[in-house]
């Protein structure tokens, strides 16, 4: 059996290939949308990718099972949950499909797969126990998904926080607490591949470590271990769950509903930037500068957003940017790839062109470039003071509780495009986080809806020291 992990650093996401040595074929789980990526990957280790799976649909990145039933995979999809969460694009298509129940089993050859349908993060969510049918007739491990991490387990507010069902979270907590208790009677020995690791927000506690035993799991997973009643288990899984980025919903409803087939990469060329400035200015347009933020603040163009080409990247733009808006990068050459992969993974296809930064210090020697004033929070003091201004605090709620300067409004950075025309247009807003780097986004996000700001670059630790935070 050839059995690959294939992590996603900016999604903290793993996707799997299982192939049968003997047969040639291989299946790919919780795969992206660029499959080429898989495709290649199971080239060099001579597999041909014939089946396509996922536990759950998706709320973080557009999944590939679409992508793989066009180039010719068979599809296995869950059949399980309510009629709200059926694969809608399956049903009555031209797809090699089988939709598949709980106990259900099928082998990619000598690889065989048994279904465990584990609702509660999602209600259509599955596990697969993999057997390598040529050495075994037990399983070694078991593919969890969304559903068991290491050291966490699924969250299940998302279908309420992120995708607007009102109501659903404690039922779907219960329905999660039924789930790990079936997880408990399996044996001990079996392997835990988890969808995701630390960093990613279906969960809240993620561990790093790629792979876990259903044993070490029983043992130390602080989830597991709050299953001695059924409400202590639903309050504190519920408990502190970070604020889900806007683009979740987005991306539920296209994996349910059939995400557009992709095909090969979008091939941005290089332009212009004086048609950047003048095409990224338009309502339905965007001008993503990649560059560090203190660049940024200096100097920038007019209604520019700025997202840091680091891992934070796709939280960043999937949660500022219109699915339908021309996307226009501020970036280096040998980054655009990598970038417009990003993009894609999270439905972002209308990346029109780019020009780098270097092109852009350019333009400013014969352009105006937009500012926005920063400071640390000993300079702003004044400012805290001044009924002028109000206070945005762009950390997680969970954060803000533990400590905060007083007065301030809370909004998660993730969550802040949805919130900002709520704001007071006529004060001057003074944005501060943790360390800076959400803030950054923000002020961006700010600043290009109209709004006065001033940044604040510092950590929230100094506040703390000179008392100018609350709890």
């Amino acid at each position: 059996m050839v059995f690959k992990q294939i992590y996603e650093e900016k999604l903290s996401q793993y996707t799997y290939l299982i192939g049968c040595q003997a047969s040639g074929e291989a299946i790919i789980v919780d795969p992206m949308r660029d499959i080429d990526r898989y495709q290649n990957i199971a080239e060099k280790d001579g597999l041909r990718i014939e089946a396509a799976t996922e536990t759950h649909i998706h709320a973080d990145y557009l999944s590939g099972l679409r992508e793989f039933a066009e180039a010719g995979a068979k599809v296995y999809a869950s059949d399980e949950g309510g009629s709200d969460w059926k694969y809608e694009w399956l049903p009555g298509s031209s797809y090699d499909y089988q939709l598949i129940k709980d106990g259900d089993k099928f082998s990619v050859g000598n690889i065989h797969f048994e279904t465990r349908h584990t609702p509660g993060h999602t209600p259509e969510h599955l596990s697969y126990l993999v057997t390598d049918g040529a050495a075994a007739d037990e399983p070694m491990g078991i593919l969890t998904g969304d559903f068991i991490f290491v050291g966490d387990v699924g969250r299940p507010d998302l279908l309420e926080s992120a995708a607007g069902q009102e109501g659903v979270m404690e039922a779907s907590a219960r329905q999660l607490f039924k789930s790990v208790e079936k997880f408990k009677s399996m044996p001990e020995y079996l392997q835990v591949w988890p969808g995701h690791g630390s960093g990613s927000a279906c969960g809240k506690a993620l561990g790093s470590v790629p792979e876990s035993t259903v044993g070490y799991e029983l043992r130390f997973n602080p989830s597991i271990q709050a299953t001695d009643t059924e409400q202590h288990f639903v309050d504190f899984v519920l408990d502190g769950q970070p604020e889900p980025p806007l683009y979740f919903a987005r991306m539920k409803r296209d994996n349910r509903s059939g995400p557009t087939v992709l095909g090969d990469l979008p091939r941005p060329s290089k332009i212009e930037m004086a048609k950047i400035a003048s095409r990224g200015s338009q309502p339905d347009a965007t001008v993503i500068d990649t560059r560090g933020r203190i660049e940024f603040m200096n100097a920038h163009l007019r209604e520019s957003l700025l997202a840091q080409f680091d891992k934070h990247f796709n939280t960043i733009v999937g949660s500022y940017v219109d699915e339908n808006d021309e996307i226009f990068l501020i970036i280096n050459d040998e980054e655009v790839d990598t970038a417009i992969r990003d993009l894609v993974r999270i439905g972002l296809d209308n990346i029109q062109g780019y020009a780098t930064p270097a092109d852009l210090e350019q333009f400013f020697s014969l352009a105006d470039a937009e500012q926005i004033e920063t400071v640390n929070f000993e300079q702003a003091r004044s400012q805290i003071t001044d009924k002028e201004y109000a206070i945005l605090d762009v950390r997680k709620a969970t954060e803000f509780r533990e400590g905060h300067i007083e007065g301030a409004v809370n909004i998660a950075h993730t969550r802040l495009a949805d919130e900002v025309e709520k704001l007071d247009q006529d004060k001057d807003w003074l944005v501060y986080c943790r360390s800076g780097r959400r803030a950054s986004v923000a002020s961006a996000l700010l600043k290009r809806n109209g709004l006065n700001v001033t940044y604040v670059n510092d950590q929230i630790e100094k506040a703390l020291n000179g008392e100018l935070v609350t709890t």
